[in-house]
Protein backbone atom coordinates (compact mmCIF):
# COMPACT_ATOMS: atom_id res chain seq x y z
CA UNK A 1 0.00 0.00 0.00
CA UNK A 2 1.51 3.18 -0.34
CA UNK A 3 0.39 7.03 0.53
CA UNK A 4 -1.58 7.07 -2.84
CA UNK A 5 -3.97 4.57 -1.43
CA UNK A 6 -5.27 6.69 1.42
CA UNK A 7 -5.93 9.77 -0.89
CA UNK A 8 -9.83 9.44 -0.35
CA UNK A 9 -9.69 10.14 3.62
CA UNK A 10 -6.61 13.19 3.18
CA UNK A 11 -8.74 14.59 0.56
CA UNK A 12 -11.51 14.56 3.44
CA UNK A 13 -9.73 16.36 5.74
CA UNK A 14 -8.29 18.60 3.25
CA UNK A 15 -11.88 19.77 2.73
CA UNK A 16 -13.07 19.65 5.99
CA UNK A 17 -10.23 21.93 7.34
CA UNK A 18 -11.26 24.11 4.19
CA UNK A 19 -15.18 24.20 5.04
CA UNK A 20 -15.37 23.75 8.89
CA UNK A 21 -11.94 25.88 10.04
CA UNK A 22 -13.52 27.24 13.07
CA UNK A 23 -14.82 24.30 14.65
CA UNK A 24 -12.76 22.05 17.30
CA UNK A 25 -9.72 20.41 16.16
CA UNK A 26 -10.37 16.37 16.68
CA UNK A 27 -7.73 13.84 17.13
CA UNK A 28 -6.91 12.57 13.34
CA UNK A 29 -6.46 8.94 12.38
CA UNK A 30 -5.84 7.58 8.83
CA UNK A 31 -4.45 4.16 9.02
CA UNK A 32 -3.99 1.71 6.11
CA UNK A 33 -6.35 -0.84 7.80
CA UNK A 34 -8.89 0.60 6.37
CA UNK A 35 -8.04 3.18 3.87
CA UNK A 36 -11.58 4.76 3.21
CA UNK A 37 -12.01 5.86 6.96
CA UNK A 38 -11.27 9.17 8.12
CA UNK A 39 -11.47 9.00 11.89
CA UNK A 40 -12.17 11.83 14.36
CA UNK A 41 -12.09 11.68 17.74
CA UNK A 42 -12.56 14.38 20.14
CA UNK A 43 -12.01 13.99 24.03
CA UNK A 44 -13.22 16.55 26.63
CA UNK A 45 -13.27 16.67 30.20
CA UNK A 46 -15.28 20.32 31.21
CA UNK A 47 -18.00 19.16 32.98
CA UNK A 48 -18.83 16.12 31.11
CA UNK A 49 -19.18 17.91 27.71
CA UNK A 50 -19.30 16.17 24.79
CA UNK A 51 -19.85 19.58 22.68
CA UNK A 52 -17.19 19.69 20.12
CA UNK A 53 -18.63 15.90 19.00
CA UNK A 54 -22.04 17.14 18.61
CA UNK A 55 -20.75 20.26 16.52
CA UNK A 56 -18.89 18.01 14.05
CA UNK A 57 -22.02 15.64 13.92
CA UNK A 58 -23.64 18.80 13.10
CA UNK A 59 -22.07 20.01 10.65
CA UNK A 60 -21.25 16.49 8.70
CA UNK A 61 -25.62 16.23 8.84
CA UNK A 62 -25.22 13.21 10.77
CA UNK A 63 -28.67 12.24 12.37
CA UNK A 64 -28.86 12.30 16.03
CA UNK A 65 -30.76 8.57 16.06
CA UNK A 66 -27.33 7.39 14.36
CA UNK A 67 -25.13 8.13 17.44
CA UNK A 68 -24.23 4.69 19.72
CA UNK A 69 -23.98 5.60 23.34
CA UNK A 70 -21.82 3.81 25.75
CA UNK A 71 -19.34 3.60 28.88
CA UNK A 72 -15.85 2.79 29.17
CA UNK A 73 -13.68 3.12 32.51
CA UNK A 74 -15.56 1.15 34.44
CA UNK A 75 -18.57 2.96 34.12
CA UNK A 76 -16.63 6.91 34.49
CA UNK A 77 -16.28 7.93 30.73
CA UNK A 78 -19.23 8.32 28.41
CA UNK A 79 -18.53 7.64 24.67
CA UNK A 80 -20.36 8.53 21.42
CA UNK A 81 -19.74 6.96 17.78
CA UNK A 82 -21.31 8.06 14.67
CA UNK A 83 -20.35 7.72 11.02
CA UNK A 84 -21.11 9.55 7.91
CA UNK A 85 -19.70 10.01 4.63
CA UNK A 86 -18.03 13.18 3.25
CA UNK A 87 -15.87 13.76 0.04
CA UNK A 88 -16.35 9.70 -0.29
CA UNK A 89 -14.83 9.29 3.12
CA UNK A 90 -16.66 7.24 5.81
CA UNK A 91 -16.38 9.55 8.45
CA UNK A 92 -16.07 7.86 12.14
CA UNK A 93 -16.60 10.54 14.45
CA UNK A 94 -15.61 9.39 18.50
CA UNK A 95 -16.39 11.63 21.32
CA UNK A 96 -15.19 11.02 25.17
CA UNK A 97 -16.44 12.94 28.31
CA UNK A 98 -16.18 12.19 31.69
CA UNK A 99 -19.35 11.10 33.78
CA UNK A 100 -20.73 13.78 35.53
CA UNK A 101 -20.44 13.54 39.29
CA UNK A 102 -22.74 14.44 41.20
CA UNK A 103 -23.97 14.76 44.82
CA UNK A 104 -21.83 12.99 47.99
CA UNK A 105 -20.74 10.03 45.47
CA UNK A 106 -18.59 13.07 44.45
CA UNK A 107 -16.12 13.05 47.96
CA UNK A 108 -12.67 12.49 47.33
CA UNK A 109 -12.81 11.65 43.71
CA UNK A 110 -10.26 13.70 41.56
CA UNK A 111 -12.46 15.08 38.13
CA UNK A 112 -10.52 13.63 34.48
CA UNK A 113 -11.33 10.29 33.19
CA UNK A 114 -9.74 7.28 34.72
Amino acid sequence: MTLDDLAVPLRALRLLAVDFPDLPAPDVTVSPVFPEWLRLSFHDSSEGSLAAFEQWRTALRIAPDAVDYGTQSGGLTRVLKAEGRFAGAVIVLTGFADVPVTGTASAGQAGGAR
